[in-house]
C-alpha cells in the first residue's frame, strides 16, 4: 500500500470517495483521538501570523481562522466537522498535487504560508510533522510563480545616523549582495530593487517607496556580531575581507538579517546562498523614481504597464540570465568610461559580425536558466528534469565559446568578447557527471522511478532485476492460472488499495480452485489472492520500496557534487546572460539603425539626429522626425524650448534624456552620430500628478520635484523640465519658471546640461541677459488657416502655443473650439482692457544692464493702458494722472 493509505489508531482514514466539499478528500468525521488536534495546535503556536497548511494524505489542510481566510483567498469551500466531544471546526483543504497554484493565490492575497508535511511514515500511533519552509513574497522559488526575466529580491535594510546598510537575495538564483550608502540615497537604491519582501528592524521607522511594504524582524537579526558570525559561518570564512564588506558594519548588518530570515522561513534555501558580493552605489547612477516614470524606463504608459516601456522596446535578450542582466543594467547606468567601452566593444563584435550574432541567438534560444537551476540543486529541490536540463545547457557552452573565439593565429582578439571567453566554463565535469548518472529523458518526479541509469549502482541494478523478474513471473502465473482453471478470460491485475489479485467473473465461479482466498467482491467478478500471489507482491513492493529508497540516495548525493560547483556555474551563467545582452543590443541595433556613443569625460552632449526609441518603433517606418542636440558649457548648456502641444516638445525632451541612459548602460544609441559627456544623474520634471495620500496637490508635487532637482544636480547632471509653474496663477508660474532657469545657469555649483521647454514666451528673453541659454522651437506650418506641426527643433523662439488647434485635434465640441477661438483673437485684439502683456522681467544679475528700463509705477500703469479703446479725453486725463504720478515718484528720489 501507499503509506498514506494505511491506518494507525491517531490518523484519520483517507477515503478517495469523500471529496465532494472543498477537496476535503479524507473522512473527517470524527477526530479518533485528541493527539492529532494538539499536534496541529502546538505548530500554529510556532507560526501565528501565517497560514498553516497541514499535510494529511493526499491534501493540506487548513483550520480554524487559517480555514477562514484560505476559503476567502482561494474561493474554496468552508466546511466544518466534528472532532470529538461534538465541537466542530471550520476548515478548507487543497490538493497537494496543486499546491504550487494555490501558493501563488495566497502569496498575491497578501499571505505568508508554513508549509507544514509528515516528517515520518504512518504506521502505528501519531505520524510526525513539521514546518519545513515558510513562504514569503521575498522567498519564492517555485518557477511557475516567477517571471523568468525579473529577480525577485528579499532585502533588508538598517539606518544609523546618516548612513544606511541595504542588502538583497534572489532565492531562486543566489545572487546575494550588500551596500553601505548615505541614508538619503535608501530610497532610490530600494525604488531600483524593487524587493518583493524588505525587512526592517521592529520600531523602526524607514521611509520606503511604494509599492513596497515593509516586514518588521528582531532586532537581534541586525546586530552586527551576530550577523558577522552568520556570514562567517555560512560560508565557512574567518573574515569577510574577501567578500569587500569587512569594514562596513551597516551592510553586514544588513547582510545577516537577511541569512537570518531565510534560515527561520526556509532552511534548505540556504544552501543555494554560496557568495556575497558588496558593491558601491558610487559606481552607478541614481534614478529617481519621477525619472523613471517619466521616461517610462520599465513601465510605460497612464496604467504603468510594460509594453512600450524602454526596457520591453530594447530587450532582445532570449534567455531568462540575460533578460534579468538588462533590467539590472537599465536600472543602474555606469560612471565609469572604462568599463563602459568594454561594453561597447562586445556589442560592436556582434554588430560587425551578423551571421555570429544569428548563430549565438540560436544557441541561447534553447538554453535553460543555469542560475534558478542551479539554485534549485543548492537549495536540494531539484527534479530529475532539472538535472537534465542543466546538462543540456552544460553541454551548450563550448559551442558558444566556438563561436565566439578569434580564428586561429588572430593574435588580435576578439574586440571586447575575450574577457567573456575566460568566465564561460562548461563545467565539464558536472555535465559529464549527469549524463553518466541521469537517463536522456527522466520523469518529471523521482518517486517515478526510472531516473539512474543501469550500471550506476549494483545495488540498484539487482533490485532492478528482482522486480523485473518478480513482474515476468506474475505474467506467467496468469498463463499458468488460466491453464489450472479453464477460464480464459481471468487476469492478474492490481490496484493501489488490494494490491495485487486474480480476477474471474462471476459466471466462471465454479471453476474457482480452493487455494483461492476472495479479497474483493464486484459487480460481475470477484478478485482473489493466493499463496504464492501474496508471496510475489511481497517481493515487488519490497524491491520497489528499496528501488526508491536507493535511487534517491543516490539522487541526492549526485545533487550534492553539483551543489559543490555552484559557484562556476552560476559564473558561467553570468557570462551567458552578458553574451546574451551584448548580442540583443547589437541586434537592435542592426535592425533600427542605432550607433556607437563615442563616450567622453568632457561635458558635451552633441547628438546628431537623434531618435526616441520607443516612439519610432510604433510609428510607421521613415515617420519618426530625429532631431539634434547640443549641449557643453562653452555653447549653450540651457536650452529654452517653446512650440505648441502635440508638436513634439516632450518626445525630443525625452528622447535626449534616453540617448544618455542607453550610452551609460553600454547600448548603441539611436542617432546617426553621439558624442556623450558621462553624466552623474538625469533629472526630469514632467506631467502633472498629485499625491493625495501625503496631502500633495500637482502643484505641491511639482514644486517639491523640481527642489530635488536644484538641490542634487550638479554640473555633470543631465536636467529635463518639461513646464514649471502651471499649477499656480500666471504671473507666479512665470517667476518660479524664471528664477528655477536662471539660479540652474548662474549657480556656481550647478550649470546643469538643460532642456526646458515651456510654454511661457516671457522666458525667451534670457537668451538674450544670460549667455549660457539659447532659444529653440519646434517648426510648424501655417497657411490659410491649417497647422502642420513639423515636429523639427530649430534655433529661436516660437510665436504662437497652438493650444486651440490642439483643442481641435483632441475632439472638444465645435462650440466650444468656436467660442475659444473668438475669445482668443479678443484677448489678442486687447478687448475690454484685459490684453495680455509680455513682461520684461529685471536680469537677475545687478551688474548686467537691463535691455528696457527698470519698471516703475508709471510704466506699469502705462503698459496696463488700452489705448485703442481710449477717447480723446479719457488719453488726455490719463496722461494728466501719469505725469502727476512721475513727479511724485522724482520727489521721493532713487532710494524712495
Amino acid at each position: 500500500m501507499r503509506p498514506w493509505l494505511r491506518k494507525g489508531p491517531h490518523e484519520w482514514e483517507h477515503r478517495a470517495a469523500l471529496s465532494v466539499d472543498g477537496g476535503v478528500g479524507y473522512n473527517a468525521r470524527v477526530m479518533a483521538d485528541t493527539p492529532l488536534r494538539r499536534q496541529y495546535l502546538d505548530i500554529k503556536r510556532r507560526f501565528p501570523d501565517v497560514i498553516l497548511l497541514f499535510r494529511l494524505g493526499d491534501f493540506y489542510e487548513t483550520f480554524d481562522d487559517d480555514a477562514r481566510a484560505a476559503s476567502a483567498a482561494l474561493g474554496i469551500t468552508l466546511t466544518s466537522r466534528e472532532m470529538g466531544k461534538g465541537k466542530r471546526y471550520p476548515m478548507a483543504g487543497i490538493p497537494h498535487h496543486a499546491l504550487d497554484n494555490y501558493l501563488g493565490r495566497l502569496i498575491d492575497a497578501g499571505h505568508k504560508v508554513a508549509i507544514c508535511e509528515q516528517t515520518s511514515e504512518p504506521g502505528d500511533g501519531l505520524v510526525e510533522r513539521d514546518v519545513v519552509r515558510v513562504v514569503t513574497p521575498g522567498t519564492l522559488v517555485e518557477e511557475n510563480l516567477l517571471d523568468g526575466k525579473r529577480n525577485n529580491f528579499l532585502a533588508a535594510v538598517v539606518v544609523e545616523g546618516y548612513s544606511a546598510g541595504l542588502a538583497h537575495l534572489d532565492v531562486s538564483t543566489g545572487e546575494f549582495a550588500a551596500a553601505q550608502l548615505p541614508a538619503d540615497g535608501l530610497d532610490l537604491e530600494i525604488g531600483r530593487l524593487a524587493p518583493a519582501e524588505l525587512l526592517v528592524r521592529t520600531g523602526d521607522q524607514v521611509s520606503v517607496p511604494s509599492p513596497v511594504n515593509p516586514t518588521e524582524s528582531p532586532d537581534r537579526d541586525f546586530e552586527f556580531d551576530d550577523a558577522e558570525d552568520r556570514l562567517k559561518r555560512r560560508f565557512g570564512v574567518a573574515t569577510l575581507e574577501a567578500f569587500g564588506c569587512a569594514d562596513k558594519p551597516l551592510a553586514v548588518a544588513a547582510a545577516g538579517a537577511v541569512l537570518a530570515y531565510l534560515e527561520r522561513t526556509q532552511p534548505s534555501s540556504v544552501a543555494s546562498v554560496v557568495s556575497l558580493s558588496t558593491y558601491s552605489t558610487e559606481r552607478y547612477m541614481a534614478l529617481d523614481p519621477q525619472t523613471r516614470r517619466n521616461l517610462e524606463i520599465s513601465q510605460a504608459g497612464r496604467w504603468g504597464g510594460e509594453g512600450q516601456s524602454l526596457l520591453n522596446t530594447i530587450d532582445e535578450t532570449r534567455t531568462s540570465m540575460g533578460g534579468r542582466m538588462l533590467r539590472r543594467w537599465v536600472g543602474q547606468p555606469l560612471l565609469d568610461r572604462e568599463p563602459l567601452d568594454a561594453r561597447l566593444d562586445a556589442v560592436a563584435w556582434f554588430h560587425e559580425r551578423p551571421l555570429a550574432r544569428e548563430r549565438t541567438a540560436d544557441l541561447l534560444k534553447s538554453m535553460p536558466d543555469l542560475e534558478r537551476l542551479a539554485g534549485r540543486v543548492a537549495a536540494g529541490r531539484a527534479a530529475p528534469r532539472d538535472l537534465a536540463a542543466l546538462r543540456r545547457g552544460l553541454e551548450a557552452v563550448p559551442d558558444l565559446a566556438a563561436l565566439l573565439a578569434p580564428p586561429e593565429g588572430d593574435e588580435a582578439g576578439s574586440g571586447g568578447i575575450d574577457d567573456l571567453l575566460v568566465r564561460l566554463d562548461p563545467c565539464t565535469d558536472v555535465a559529464e557527471g549527469i549524463a553518466e548518472a541521469v537517463v536522456d529523458d527522466p520523469p518529471a518526479a523521482l518517486s517515478d522511478g526510472g531516473v539512474l541509469r543501469s550500471g550506476v549502482d549494483e545495488e540498484l541494478d539487482r533490485l532492478r532485476e528482482v522486480s523485473t523478474g518478480a513482474r515476468s513471473h506474475l505474467a506467467a502465473l496468469e498463463s499458468k492460472e488460466r491453464e489450472r482453471t479453464g477460464v480464459k478470460s481471468l487476469k492478474v491485475g492490481y490496484n493501489r488499495v488490494f494490491g495485487y489479485y486474480i480476477e474471474m467473473s462471476r459466471a466462471n465461479q465454479a471453476q474457482v480452485p480452493e487455494d483461492y482466498v476472495r479479497r474483493q467482491t464486484l459487480a460481475g467478478a470477484e478478485r482473489y489472492v493466493t499463496p504464492e500471489l501474496k508471496e510475489y507482491e511481497s517481493t515487488i513492493l519490497d524491491a520497489q520500496d528499496r528501488i526508491q529508497g536507493v535511487e534517491a540516495a543516490l539522487f541526492k548525493g549526485l545533487c550534492e557534487r553539483i551543489a559543490a560547483r555552484c559557484d562556476a556555474i552560476l559564473a558561467t551563467a553570468a557570462a551567458l546572460g552578458e553574451a546574451d545582452v551584448y548580442a540583443g543590443f547589437a541586434a537592435a541595433a542592426a535592425r533600427y539603425g542605432y550607433v556607437r556613443p563615442t563616450l567622453t569625460d568632457g561635458d558635451e552632449l552633441d547628438v546628431v539626429n537623434g531618435r526616441h526609441p520607443v516612439v519610432e518603433r510604433v510609428l510607421p517606418q521613415g515617420g519618426f522626425v530625429p532631431n539634434d542636440t547640443k549641449l557643453s558649457r562653452a555653447g549653450a548648456r540651457v536650452v529654452v524650448l517653446t512650440g505648441p502641444n502635440m508638436s513634439g516638445k516632450s518626445t525630443y525632451l525625452r528622447q535626449v534624456a534616453l540617448i544618455v541612459l542607453l550610452a551609460q548602460i553600454g547600448c548603441f544609441v539611436p542617432a546617426e552620430a553621439a558624442r556623450i559627456g558621462i553624466v552623474d544623474r538625469i533629472f526630469t520634471r514632467v506631467g502633472l500628478q498629485d499625491d493625495l495620500a501625503a496631502g500633495q496637490s500637482t502643484f505641491m508635487v511639482e514644486m517639491v520635484e523640481t527642489a530635488q532637482i536644484l538641490r542634487n544636480a550638479t554640473e555633470r547632471s543631465l536636467i529635463i523640465l518639461d513646464e514649471i509653474g502651471r499649477g499656480t496663477s500666471t504671473y507666479d508660474g512665470l517667476s518660479i519658471a524664471r528664477a528655477v532657469a536662471e539660479y540652474i545657469h548662474n549657480h556656481p555649483a550647478l550649470g546643469a546640461k538643460t532642456l526646458f521647454a515651456t510654454h511661457y514666451h516671457e522666458l525667451t528673453d534670457l537668451a538674450g541677459t544670460l549667455p549660457g541659454i539659447k532659444n529653440f522651437h519646434v517648426a510648424v506650418a501655417e497657411k490659410d488657416g491649417d497647422v502642420a506641426f513639423l515636429h523639427k527643433i530649430v534655433p529661436g523662439a516660437a510665436d504662437k502655443s497652438y493650444g486651440v488647434h490642439v483643442a481641435t485635434l483632441a475632439g472638444m465640441p465645435q462650440a466650444v473650439v468656436s467660442r475659444a477661438r473668438d475669445v482668443l483673437q479678443g484677448l489678442e485684439r486687447g478687448g475690454n482692457g484685459q490684453r495680455p502683456r509680455r513682461r520684461r522681467i529685471a536680469p537677475a544679475n545687478p551688474d548686467q544692464p537691463a535691455l528696457l528700463p527698470p519698471t516703475s509705477e508709471v510704466s506699469e500703469r502705462l503698459l496696463d493702458i488700452d489705448v485703442a479703446s481710449l477717447t480723446p479725453l479719457e488719453a488726455i486725463t490719463k496722461l494728466f494722472e501719469l505725469q502727476d504720478t512721475a513727479r511724485r515718484e522724482s520727489e521721493k528720489g532713487p532710494d524712495g
